[in-house]
């Protein structure tokens, strides 16, 4: 029903446009190719990272729960569900009948071993402490317990039960994240870690992987095994990494692409010119932001240097002239529009530019720096021309008020995200992080002392014990309190640089049906389907 609406109302608006009814017709060969950004470090979803490797993900597998084209939580595995009293303990109902891409029945076992094995510290699973509010998962966490005592059972083959330590008011959203998705035992057994790869990767979700050529495409399939595939339409698609995003936009020019994974931020007003309504921007919560390694000099144990760097930026010139105005400037470090918080600012976000400087001097000096003694610093990041931009800009500024020497290095993205990593080679990093669920604790979590992606080795007891207070407390309005606590604690202690707010922005082609902006940016390939028109090529 959904997706007959979705096409309904793609259809109404190619009609006030004037399209004929051949052109709105769904086209034989349901094909999409999209742009995807850096390549995928893994296809693995309890090892997968980054944007462009959960895109794919999404496709090839499903959790209890999904995120509708509108960005609302949605049964998927699971038909329906059940929330005790107490909102400790979520009974799931899954789908009868449920099947792998092999044709073997998915149990409510798998979704238990699916868990067992993301937050099982041999995995490797760097978002397993998403999981943090199952019963027992610190624990296993820790290696304290084995996986076997995590608060998740199947008491039978088509229930799914999860006890919390504390109510969690977001935990269906993060149940479609793929940190929460069944894994296929049989494949895990032979293959190992190996599985997720072409010919053998077995998957329950509306797509199957067909192929992987690396820096070139990846190929995915309709899988015939899928609950609801008779509502599925889009035969194959295609993801393609680039890193090049003018490349992307001149096979998107070229119709070799259906959308774009972003576009290039010096072309914005161009682009809105000369594509009009193809061009998709829309609110999305996710903060761009600079790490600062507190691990080893010159950042260890100098919040004066941090301070000092993080006020001498301008964000309202890198949104406007490096942006383009397609971001919003930040000073906290949770977005705006996250559900039932209040980003935290410090004073000084309000303070005329020249105090904002004169404040970021007087720390630079307190720091023991100077003119005749300037800092030296490494900046890395991932190659891609608008982190480039940015980090120039930077860079230009910390010269130009502060004096500071900035050495830029750009690597390939796996190379970034393990060097980031290796705490001994960073020193100032650029990072980013888009929220896997709608609540203030998707970006907060990431700094806590033994989380996965704290990549600036933060440690701080007071900000750990906000964290863990905040989840076992039951009232909304005394946790959210406890929340800003933290963010207002991070804030003092500055561990990354918050720099702006993303906005989603793809080009997206009119012959696409189903693209609906939402502030998750899932755009899940189930969902859409082509419609002819008459700028489409011939037949890829």
């Amino acid at each position: 029903m959904r997706c007959r609406a979705l096409l309904a109302g793609a259809l109404a608006l190619l009609w006030s446009i004037g399209v004929s009814a051949a052109e709105r017709a769904p086209v034989a060969q349901q094909v999409l190719h999209h742009g995807n950004g850096s390549e995928p470090n893994a296809l693995d979803p309890h090892r997968v990272e980054g944007v462009s490797a959960n895109n794919i993900v999404r496709d090839l597998f499903e959790g209890l729960t999904g995120i509708s084209p509108t960005g609302e939580v949605i049964p998927a595995a699971a038909a329906q569900w059940t929330i005790s009293e107490d909102g400790r303990i979520y009974t799931f109902a899954l789908r009868e009948n449920l099947r792998w891409s092999d044709g073997s029945a998915l149990t409510a076992e798998d979704f238990v071993a699916g868990f067992q094995r993301s937050i099982n510290p041999a995995t490797g699973n760097t978002f397993a402490q998403m999981l943090s509010a199952i019963d027992n998962a610190d624990a296993v966490l820790k290696g304290r317990v084995p996986v076997t005592a995590l608060g998740v059972s199947a008491p039978d083959a088509r229930t799914v039960v999860i006890r919390l330590a504390a109510p969690t008011p977001y935990l269906l959203g993060l149940l479609s994240h793929p940190t929460a998705f069944p894994v296929h035992r049989p494949s895990l057994e032979k293959w190992g870690r190996d599985f997720a790869r072409p010919g053998r990767l077995v998957s329950n979700g509306a797509y199957v992987l067909k192929n992987w050529v690396v820096q070139s495409q990846i190929e995915i399939a309709r899988n015939p095994q899928y609950w609801n595939n008779a509502n599925t339409v889009v035969e194959r698609v295609f993801y393609h990494p680039s890193e090049d995003i003018n490349a992307e936009l001149k096979r998107y020019a070229a119709d070799e692409f259906d959308s774009t994974y972003e576009i290039p931020l010096v072309q914005a007003k161009a682009l809105r010119v000369r594509y009009g309504k193809e061009l998709h921007v829309a609110a999305y919560l996710g903060s761009y932001f600079y790490g600062f390694n507190l691990s080893k000099p010159p950042f260890k144990g100098n919040p004066k240097l941090r301070q000092a760097l993080t006020m001498a930026i301008d964000r309202e010139v890198i949104v406007g002239k490096v942006m383009n105005g397609v971001a919003l400037p930040a000073y906290s470090y949770v977005p705006s529009g996250t559900w039932n918080y209040t980003p935290q600012v410090p004073d000084w976000a309000a303070w005329p530019r020249e105090k904002k400087l004169a404040a970021a001097r007087r720390l630079y000096a307190e720091a023991g720096y100077s003119a005749a003694n300037p800092l030296t610093v490494e900046l890395r990041y991932n190659t891609h021309d608008d982190h480039k931009r940015i980090a120039l800009v930077m860079a230009a500024m910390w010269k130009q008020w502060l004096g500071v020497n900035t050495r830029l290095i750009n690597e390939e993205f796996k190379v970034f995200l393990q060097n980031r990593k290796l705490h001994e080679v960073t020193q100032l990093f650029r990072s980013a992080w888009i929220s896997d669920y709608d609540d203030a604790t998707s970006f907060l979590d990431l700094q806590t002392t033994t989380h996965g992606r704290n990549d600036s080795v933060y440690r701080n007891p007071a900000y750990d014990a906000l964290l863990q207070q905040a989840a076992t407390t039951a009232d909304i309005a005394a946790r959210r309190a406890l929340l800003e606590q933290a963010e207002r604690l991070l804030l003092i202690d500055l561990p990354v640089l918050p720099i702006y707010t993303y906005v989603s922005k793809h080009l997206v082609k009119p012959w696409v049906a189903g693209w609906q902006d939402n502030s998750y940016d899932y755009h899940y390939s189930k969902d859409l389907q082509v419609l002819a028109h008459p700028e489409r090529r011939a037949a890829r």
